[in-house]
């Protein structure tokens, strides 16, 4: 039976410009979920324009205890923006433009709802360089970005979202509109409090301006494919080439399960041979980019690469990556679910890491197909199962079970850019002590004392 309209929702609508405020049921139904599996409807929908909507939204909200849980593109894996409470549902999808690009600041100002690929691309034609590259770059948005603290290949050398974020502009709970950080590299007037809204998941503020940092763009780059015998081998490769002093950009690994689903889903021709993959892409001054490349191929064959191919233009470069980029299609193309989990270990567990996955997979009976960010130990763990089966998901949450436990034995993150969100809820007491989730809830309490920022979630 169809639910009536919420008795708040006629009031909401008044206060904005026709077309503020949407709750038609396909309207409700598309800002449900993310691209994980958890789903709940609002009870309305908000699509402002500017900051100050966003702040007399919250004011309403605030006064009536109405739940309000932000949105950017609805990319997250972990059900992050969605609204298990009900109530209302901000998406910045409106608030989608470039206010200022700064070439000789090294400064954009951009609102949440600015896709992050197309700002990557319009700073590279002013020689500017944004480099976090989560991999759904092309739909995800800045404000996503922030509110994950989105990583990607790069971080390695070039770190993740929080440390090109200068300032924000956030609208508090109880409607009011703040502004923290600045337009400069280094800022030290109070405390952090830009580091405190990144990565808080809409738990904290909404964010309505990003003030991005920009760097120069490097004149060149070479990426370099090599396949192994094994995972494990590969793993050690990854290790001797940063104690060798290189630090490439990004650097890759993807196991056995992975190269067997995008043979499958790809075609063998263009696909390494061996059971291990690494990318590493370098970048610089070109004569640098050069030398490090022979250097680098050297070092790839006494580690033991099969085969090795080096691209140097640009061209050649997006054609090594493309296989990358295609490994999480593969996967869903095998017709199993995948159970996607971006744990982060310390680099000298990468070896163990690997070892215990293929312990976990004969233990409870699982595929486990291991790709990702190796250089920083951000590995991609994907259980995949067929959940039509009985007793799988059981297997599946052992499995889930056991790999947290030792993740966080090690001294490693559950999550390493995709959030808590639903998904890593039964974990959050394992991962954080009492004394540390006290202080979240505290934090949490002050700035949002009625709760009413994105409830029942990790917070």
């Amino acid at each position: 039976m169809k639910k009536p309209p919420a008795p708040w929702i006629r009031a909401l609508t008044a206060l904005f410009p026709r077309g503020v405020i949407v709750a038609d049921a396909a309207t409700l139904e598309t800002h449900a979920g993310d691209a994980w599996f958890a789903r709940s409807l609002p009870q309305a929908v908000a699509f402002p324009r500017r900051a100050e909507q966003v702040a007399a939204l919250l004011k309403f909200a605030n006064a009536r205890k109405i739940p309000v849980t932000a949105r950017g593109a609805g990319r997250g894996y972990v059900g992050g923006c969605v609204p298990r409470k009900g109530g209302i549902v901000v998406s910045f999808a409106r608030m989608n433009r470039v206010l200022e690009m700064s070439p000789t600041d090294g400064v954009a100002i951009v609102q949440p709802g600015v896709i992050t690929g197309e700002f990557q691309a319009l700073a590279l034609k002013l020689g500017l360089f944004y480099p976090p590259d989560p991999a759904s770059l092309k739909e995800c948005s800045l404000g996503g970005n922030v509110a994950t603290n989105a990583g990607g290949p790069r971080c390695l050398k070039y770190g993740v979202t929080r440390n090109y974020v200068l300032g924000l502009q956030v609208a508090l709970a109880d409607g009011t509109l703040v502004r923290v950080g600045g337009r400069t590299v280094k800022n030290k007037s109070g405390f952090d409090l830009v580091g405190i809204f990144v990565g808080a998941e809409g738990l904290l503020g909404l964010v309505t301006e990003i003030t991005l940092r920009l760097i120069p763009a490097p004149p060149a780059r070479a990426v370099l494919s090599a396949s192994f015998r094994d995972a494990r081998i590969a793993a050690a490769c990854v290790q001797r080439i940063l104690g060798s002093g290189f630090l490439p950009s990004a650097l890759e690994m993807a196991d056995r399960f992975t190269l067997q689903a995008a043979r499958q889903h790809l075609g063998p021709a263009g696909l390494p041979t061996g059971d291990a993959h690494l990318l590493i892409e370098i970048d610089g001054q070109r004569a640098s980019v050069r030398s490090e490349t022979r250097t680098l191929a050297a070092l790839l064959h006494d580690c033991g690469a099969l085969e090795l191919s080096t691209a140097t233009t640009e061209s050649a470069c997006e054609a090594l990556w493309a296989l990358r980029r295609e490994f999480s299609a593969s996967l869903k193309a095998t017709g199993l679910t995948k159970l996607n989990e971006d744990i982060c270990v310390p680099r000298s567990r990468l070896v163990d890491l690997l070892d215990f996955t293929a312990r976990l997979q004969k233990k409870h009976r699982v595929e486990i197909a291991s790709f990702g960010h190796a250089g920083d130990g951000n590995i991609h763990v994907n259980i995949m199962v067929d959940l039509k089966k009985a007793g799988v998901k059981k297997r599946a949450d052992q499995a889930l079970d056991d790999l947290f436990r030792q993740i966080i034995a090690w001294g490693g993150a559950i999550t390493g850019e995709h959030g808590i969100g639903i998904a890593k809820l039964p974990w959050w007491p394992q991962a954080a002590s009492p004394e540390l989730r006290r202080l979240h809830a505290a934090i949490k309490h002050a700035l949002d004392p009625r709760h009413i920022l994105n409830p029942g979630k990790f917070v």
